[in-house]
């Protein structure tokens, strides 16, 4: 048993070391303030990693829309299918470990089950759960009614997640397993548990002691990102009768935690910029959770999308998609980019990662909504082009003013995405079939 002071002693250094690492950022907070009025956001945090380190970041905003609770940069926000490529990253640990493979099939890994499932159901793999090639259909009333159904059965959510494997099991695919892309969240819920199965762990114990844990991902967590009965982080919006309306924390604040290991994740945006660094490092920097070629696995495309210029907010446009990651080219990149978006229906997180540059961009806000997906796009191009497309010595030192550095400053365009924007998440409330 290792001793408890050598690991604390780790810990401790772990911590120094992100500190220094995120400490001496310029702000962005004068770069955001001018989205929040035009896209009508109640808040927005975004923040930039080159080699490691955040370069700038930025919260401004308030918690809840109409009232003076500002945000900070230590407030959680939700991330919602931002989680995906997490539940992605703790399937490679266990393939590394032995206890699966990327071709275990659901049929092997729940042979008990086996006999009741759809029989082209029987065959898919994890990888195709977490390619979104397994052959599932995407999301729509079935997967609503189950879900309620769950919300009545008993035991822990290990033992929710195996019911709803066997309940959705019976489910005929859509599609021929790994013959094409459809974005499903039941894909990465049926990964999450078989991640549980084999480890004898719920999939929320694991993402939080072999995922946030060591990254240092200290404000991270799962569900609500306020505590039931405060406003201690921004609150979750959405448009309702043309107002904006806030959404405490509470059973209609997010989706079921059954469905965890698809998106319910929350974190700060520095965490959420930690998260985004390592996995532009792709194996430069510790902690060394899987091998450098293991996680240039998850990152690499193995499947087309279909063009969907007109999908929801933080929901697939188009591009590739690889193991919890979407692959997109965008006219201000001179390469394609790895990227995610995530929303629950009342918040948008986007990540932005180019690992040629070891660079990153997340974007966040506690609202979802047309306005918001324009949003955080725009400033994704504008944070780019001022932060990651210069080089290292053009760099701000200082807080951006107009007169200290144009681009990062300038007023944010009116976006009109062009080809293939971010890779989604949900499209809203599964349970009500609609957004929050």
């Amino acid at each position: 048993m290792a001793n408890p002071v050598v690991r604390v002693g780790v810990l401790l250094a772990v911590l120094c070391t992100a500190a220094a690492a995120f400490g001496q950022a310029a702000s962005l907070d004068d770069t955001l303030r001018p989205y929040l009025e035009r896209y009508r956001l109640p808040a927005l945090a975004a923040a930039v990693v080159r080699d490691g380190k955040v370069v700038a970041a930025g919260s401004v905003g308030t918690r809840r829309a109409g009232t003076a609770r500002p945000v900070t940069l230590d407030d959680r926000f939700h991330i919602g299918s931002d989680t995906k490529a997490m539940t992605a990253l703790l399937a490679a640990m266990l393939v590394e470990e032995g206890l699966l493979r990327w071709n275990s099939t659901v049929a092997e890994i729940f042979p008990e089950l086996a006999a009741g499932m759809d029989a082209r159901r029987r065959t898919v793999t994890l990888e195709q759960l977490l390619s979104h090639t397994s052959g599932e259909a995407a999301d729509g009333p079935a997967l609503v009614a189950v879900l309620d159904q769950s919300l009545a059965q008993p035991g822990n959510l290990d033992e929710m997640r195996r019911w709803l494997i066997r309940e959705w099991g019976r489910q005929p695919l859509a599609n021929p397993p790994g013959q094409g892309f459809t974005y499903a969240n039941m894909n990465y819920v049926f990964a999450g548990a078989m991640i549980e199965r084999v480890t004898g762990r719920t999939w929320d114990e694991l993402i939080s002691e072999r995922v946030f844990a060591p990254l240092a991902l200290s404000s991270a967590g799962l569900g609500n990102q306020a505590t039931l009965g405060r406003v201690d982080a921004p609150l979750g919006h959405a448009i309702v009768d043309g107002k904006v309306k806030a959404f405490l924390a509470g059973p209609n604040g997010d989706n079921p935690p059954i469905i965890g290991p698809a998106g319910i994740a929350h974190m700060s945006v520095l965490d959420f910029a930690r998260w985004a660094a390592w996995n532009a490092g792709e194996g430069k920097r510790g902690p060394a959770l899987v091998r450098p070629e293991t996680l240039q696995k998850l990152h690499t495309p193995v499947v087309a999308i279909p063009p969907k210029p007109d999908s929801p907010p933080g929901t697939p446009r188009g591009g590739k998609y690889g193991l919890g990651w979407g692959q997109v080219e965008v006219a201000w990149a001179a390469q394609p980019l790895l990227t995610h978006n995530g929303s629950n229906g009342a918040n948008l997180a986007a990540i932005w990662v180019e690992p040629s540059r070891d660079a990153a961009l997340v974007l966040m806000t506690n609202i979802a909504s047309p306005q918001a997906d324009a949003a955080l796009l725009a400033l994704a191009e504008q944070l780019y082009r001022g932060y990651v497309a210069v080089a290292a010595a053009e760099l701000p030192t200082a807080p951006p003013t107009a007169t200290r550095t144009r681009r990062p400053t300038a007023p944010p365009p009116t976006y009109t995405p062009r080809g293939p924007g971010g890779v989604g998440g949900f499209s809203g409330d599964l349970r009500r079939g609609k957004g929050l």
